[in-house]
């Protein structure tokens, strides 16, 4: 049977936590867990009081038992953020974007991979939004390519070619 015993110094810290507003339901029944462990109650006795598994009980007293106080609060999944990478990848693009022209992800995620850097598109836009960079689609158009004369003409054709209205009739 897992009972705890808490030290002066870990039961002001779970009285603490077991004050804290941020607290989500399934961390304040953790606190509560070992709150009630540290006063005598078994791990099935609590699971009754609190609507859950012993097993879940005896996991939570027992990472009590290792990490402390902290043990209690939920954890971000997955592994780490990789700080180092995201540094590489957004002085890269710094350096990219610095340059006088226009860029398209796909463009920026086919630079970054000839200076060793592997992203996708997709991630390209990430980063490019989490630094806050304002980008947006390129426009398909050929009006860079056209000769004004030519665009002039074409209107004044276009003009003469459109329905002109009756005459009015005289009664």
């Amino acid at each position: 049977m897992i009972h705890l015993s808490l030290t002066d110094g870990e039961r002001a810290a779970v009285q603490t936590l077991r004050r804290d507003r941020t607290l989500a339901p399934p961390e304040r029944d953790r606190v509560e867990m070992v709150l009630l462990s540290a006063t005598g109650w078994s791990p099935p006795r609590i699971a009754a009081h609190l609507g859950c598994h012993p097993v879940t009980v005896r996991a939570v007293l027992k990472r009590f038992r290792q990490v402390g106080a902290a043990g209690l609060r939920r954890g971000r999944p997955g592994p780490p953020p990789d700080t180092a990478r995201r540094a590489q990848v957004t002085t890269a693009l710094d350096q990219l974007l610095g340059q006088d022209r226009t860029w398209t992800a796909a463009q920026l995620a086919t630079a970054l991979g000839e200076d060793g850097i592997t992203l996708s598109t997709r991630q390209t836009r990430k980063y490019l939004q989490r630094m806050g960079s304002r980008w947006r689609r390129t426009a398909r158009t050929l009006r860079h390519k056209q000769d004004p004369d030519r665009v002039a003409q074409a209107t004044v054709d276009l003009a003469d070619l459109k329905k002109k209205p009756w005459p009015a009739h005289s009664a």
